[in-house]
C-alpha cells in the first residue's frame, strides 16, 4: 500500500469509527502532514482518494469535510408487469418525448442530460477546435465501417475497468448508444420474436424493440438487484424467447445495480438456454464508487453478451459517440453498421480518443461521480419534503437519474401537462413500458443542484401533484 493510501485508509477508518461525523470538518492538510510525517502532496493525494471513493468532499477556501449523506428513501415497490410477451404501443407518447429535445421548457427533468457545463469539458472543446483546424480533408471522408482504430483502442483501455479484456479489432463505433441497442437487436432477432426487458425499462430500449417488430416480454424487477431470476426462469421455459436486453448497471429508470453473483447466475441461465443478452451499460461508467462495477459481459467466456455503450451519458450527449463489443455476433452486427448509417463521423471519434488518451475522460469521471451524487441526496431531500405522502424514491448508486413513485391519485401525464405550462418538464412512467403501466410514476434528471431552478421545479411539481390528488379526492356531485 502506497504511503498516501495509508493515510486515507487511517483517515476512513477514524470515519468508520465514529471520530468524524458527517459534515464534521477534517484536519488541515499541513495539520495531517505533521501528525504522520508525511508531505502536503502526499495529504493531498490521501484526500483526493476519499474524494474519488465519495467519503469526504473539498469546500473551497473551507477545507476538507466528510460528505453529507441523504438517508436512503422508501424504495418503490417491486414492479408486477404483465406475463405475456406484448406488442409495444407507446409510439405516440414517444413522440411527445423526442419533441422534448427541442423544446423551449426553462428545466426539463424529462431528458437525461449530463452536466456538459463542468469544467472537466473544456479540453473537449479545445481538442476538437485544435483538430478542426489542423486536420486535413481526409476527416471529410468516410470512416471505416468498424470506426477509429486510435478511438477503439482507448475504449478497449477503458473497457478494463469494468472487468472487460477485449481487442480493439472486437469493438466496433457507433452513432450513440441507441444504434447500438438498435442494430444488436437487428442482429439477433427476426419480426414476431419475443425479447425480455426488465420492468420498467428505458424507452429507447422499448421503441427499437417496437421498430424492429418484435415483442417485448416485461419481467419483474427490484429497485435495488434488478430482474427477478426466478421469473426469467419461468419465462425462458415458457416462452421461445431469443435475445434480453438490459442495463444491469446504474439502470435507466429504476437505478439499481445487479450484484455480481445475480449478473453471474443470470449469465449461468443465458448459457443453458442458450439466449444473447445486450447489455445496455451506458451510465456504467458513473458508478458513484470505485471499483465501478463488473459488466456482465466480463464474465462471459462464449461471446453471447453484447454489449453496449456510449460517451452520451458520461461525456455529452452531441458528440454521438457510442461502441459495441459484439461478440460472436461481430460479423452481422457490422453489415447491420454498416447498412444503419455505413460510418461514424470521424471528427468526434478523433477528439474523444485524444480526450481519453491525454487523461482528461478519467479527471472529468472523478468530478462528475462527485457531482452526481451529491445532485442525487439534495434531489431526494427536497422529494421527501415537497411531495405527497406516500410518494417513493429509487436510490442509484451511479448516474443522475431518479424513478419517483407517486400516489395512485397521481396521473404523471396529467402532472407534465400542468408542469409544462409552468415550464417543467417530467418523463411520465407510461413511456417506460411495453403495455404502459407505470401510470401514477415518473423519472426526472437531477443534475446541478446547485442551480436554484432545479429546486424551484420540484417545489412545483410538488405543489401540483397535490392539487391532482386534492382533486381526483373531491366527492362526486
Amino acid at each position: 500500500m502506497k504511503l498516501y493510501e495509508q493515510v486515507a485508509t487511517t483517515l476512513k477508518d477514524r470515519i468508520d469509527l465514529g471520530y468524524y461525523h458527517e459534515g464534521d470538518k477534517l484536519p488541515s492538510v499541513r495539520g495531517l502532514s505533521q501528525e504522520h510525517g508525511v508531505s502536503i502532496s502526499t495529504v493531498q493525494e490521501a484526500y483526493g482518494l476519499l474524494i474519488d471513493d465519495g467519503v469526504i468532499e473539498s469546500r473551497p477556501k473551507s477545507g476538507y469535510y466528510v460528505l453529507l449523506r441523504q438517508a436512503p428513501p422508501e424504495l418503490p415497490a417491486t414492479s408486477s408487469p404483465a406475463s405475456q410477451p406484448l406488442v409495444v404501443a407507446q409510439w405516440q407518447k414517444l413522440q411527445h418525448m423526442i419533441n422534448e429535445y427541442g423544446s423551449q421548457e426553462t428545466t426539463k427533468l424529462s431528458l437525461a442530460l449530463p452536466d456538459t457545463h463542468a469544467a472537466t469539458l473544456k479540453p473537449l472543446t479545445r481538442l476538437m477546435a485544435e483538430l478542426s483546424r489542423s486536420a486535413n480533408r481526409n476527416v471529410l471522408d468516410y470512416e471505416h465501417a468498424a470506426g477509429s482504430d486510435l478511438l477503439r483502442h482507448q475504449i478497449a483501455r477503458v473497457m478494463v475497468d469494468s472487468g472487460c479484456r477485449i481487442h480493439p479489432d472486437e469493438i466496433i463505433i457507433t452513432s450513440g448508444c441507441q444504434e447500438a441497442l438498435s442494430c444488436s437487436l437487428r442482429a439477433v432477432t427476426e419480426p414476431g420474436d419475443i425479447v425480455v426487458v426488465d420492468s420498467p425499462s428505458f424507452f429507447g430500449s422499448v421503441q427499437a424493440i417496437k421498430i424492429n417488430g418484435v415483442k417485448a416480454l416485461e419481467i419483474p424487477t427490484h429497485p435495488e438487484t434488478g430482474i427477478s431470476l426466478e421469473a426469467l426462469e419461468m419465462a425462458f421455459e415458457q416462452w421461445p424467447i431469443k435475445a434480453c436486453l438490459l442495463t444491469p448497471t446504474n439502470n435507466n429508470p429504476l437505478g439499481y445495480s445487479m450484484p455480481d453473483q445475480n449478473k453471474i447466475r443470470l449469465l449461468e441461465l443465458l448459457n443453458r438456454y442458450d439466449v444473447p443478452l445486450i447489455e445496455d451499460d451506458v451510465y456504467g461508467d458513473l458508478s458513484y464508487t470505485l471499483p465501478r462495477p463488473r459488466t456482465i459481459k466480463s464474465f462471459d467466456t462464449q461471446g453471447r453478451v453484447i454489449l453496449c455503450s456510449s460517451f452520451s451519458k458520461s461525456i455529452a450527449p452531441g458528440i454521438r459517440v457510442g461502441w459495441i463489443a459484439p461478440g460472436r455476433y461481430r460479423e452481422h452486427i457490422m453489415m447491420v453498421k454498416y447498412l444503419s448509417s455505413l460510418s461514424t463521423p470521424k471528427l468526434t471519434q478523433m477528439a474523444v480518443a485524444e480526450f481519453i488518451a491525454q487523461g482528461y475522460y478519467e479527471k472529468h469521471l472523478r468530478r462528475v461521480r462527485r457531482d452526481y451524487q451529491r445532485d442525487r441526496d439534495a434531489v431526494i431531500g427536497w422529494l421527501k419534503r415537497e411531495m405527497p405522502d406516500g410518494t417513493r424514491i429509487s436510490y442509484p448508486q451511479g448516474g443522475y437519474l431518479l424513478w419517483v413513485e407517486l400516489p395512485e391519485q397521481v396521473d404523471s401525464n396529467e402532472l407534465n401537462t400542468r408542469a409544462k405550462a409552468r415550464g417543467i418538464s417530467i418523463a411520465p412512467g407510461t413511456l417506460f413500458s411495453a403495455s404502459g403501466k407505470y401510470r401514477n410514476f415518473m423519472r426526472i434528471c437531477c443534475v446541478n443542484s446547485s442551480n436554484p431552478a432545479l429546486e424551484k421545479a420540484i417545489v412545483t411539481l410538488g405543489q401540483l401533484s397535490k392539487e391532482l390528488m386534492a382533486q381526483t379526492l373531491l366527492p362526486h356531485e
